[in-house]
């Protein structure tokens, strides 16, 4: 077959690829362009993609008024300190299934894959109570833990496929050079892992990011309360501020686009490769 595309596969391809792209970044736009109109236009018969007049009350309040950056460090802490241990942890859980002799290592890590598949509403109640017997409630301990229990799964199952394509000739290598397991995994297999380390810290940053329902039961005071609950807390009772949730929404999603688009030839690489058993 002749690899040249005709040219309405290449229309076709294109047209694909930018109703994608209207698909997936619409709604963000939307939200820009509302958070730089006055409350006023947003409650016009008529909405308008294009802020006229331009203003920027929406994210004064949100900083100001309503002391975003507070949210923003609480999740900055809670994210990072999650996505460093679900790295240590999952490395070194991944590393062992994968490079070392372990019976049964596949019920074991359909065991770690069945942890995640609980319905979060369900596990809420119990780690609540757990989380008010041991003092962690207001804490970033608390939700550092449950995050962790929640991206771990995906971290291990990642890494893992990630270590299976590297060939075991290495493994042999390294023992004939004196490396013991430890060494083998710091100075060899992560090193040669960094795509799919790279995709699996984004894919748990992001998890605990977003992440509401545990960040909403475990937190009642702004001081450990993440951006998610923060934003939720803008409503009242008679009124919702659309325009500074819209800047707030704004200005925390702009930190994931950057991470994505800075770090895309990592993600998709640690993504496919995963699934290739060399």
């Amino acid at each position: 077959m002749n690899g040249t595309r005709s040219p309405l596969q290449s229309v076709m391809i294109y047209a694909g690829a930018l109703l994608i792209l209207v698909w997936s970044a619409g709604p963000f736009l939307w939200q820009f362009s509302t958070s730089l109109q006055l409350d006023k236009a947003l409650t016009e018969g008529t909405p308008s993609l294009i802020p006229h007049p331009f203003t920027l009350e929406h994210y004064y309040n949100a900083f100001v008024e309503k002391g975003l950056h507070h949210y923003v460090l609480n999740s900055l802490v809670v994210s990072l300190a999650t996505t460093a241990l679900c790295l240590i942890v999952g490395s070194l859980a991944a590393f062992a299934l994968s490079r070392l002799d372990v019976k049964g290592r596949f019920g074991i890590l359909m065991v770690i894959l069945s942890v995640s598949m609980f319905p979060q509403i369900a596990l809420v109640g119990p780690l609540y109570l757990i989380a008010s017997d041991l003092g962690l409630l207001d804490t970033y301990r608390a939700l550092i833990i449950t995050y962790l229990a929640l991206g771990l799964p995906l971290v291990t199952w990642v890494l893992f496929g990630y270590f299976e394509t590297l060939p075991r000739e290495i493994d042999e290598a390294a023992r004939m050079d004196g490396v013991g397991v430890i060494g083998l995994l710091w100075h060899i297999i992560l090193p040669m892992s960094l795509p799919s380390l790279v995709t699996t810290g984004l894919l748990a940053f992001i998890t605990a990011w977003n992440e509401f329902l545990f960040a909403l039961a475990f937190t009642s005071d702004s001081d450990s309360q993440t951006i998610p609950v923060g934003i939720a807390n803008f409503t009242n009772q008679y009124y919702v501020p659309w325009g500074d949730i819209a800047a707030a929404s704004a200005v925390v999603t702009v930190p994931l686009i950057v991470l994505v688009l800075f770090f895309q030839r990592h993600i998709i690489e640690g993504l496919t490769q995963g699934g290739i058993k060399e």
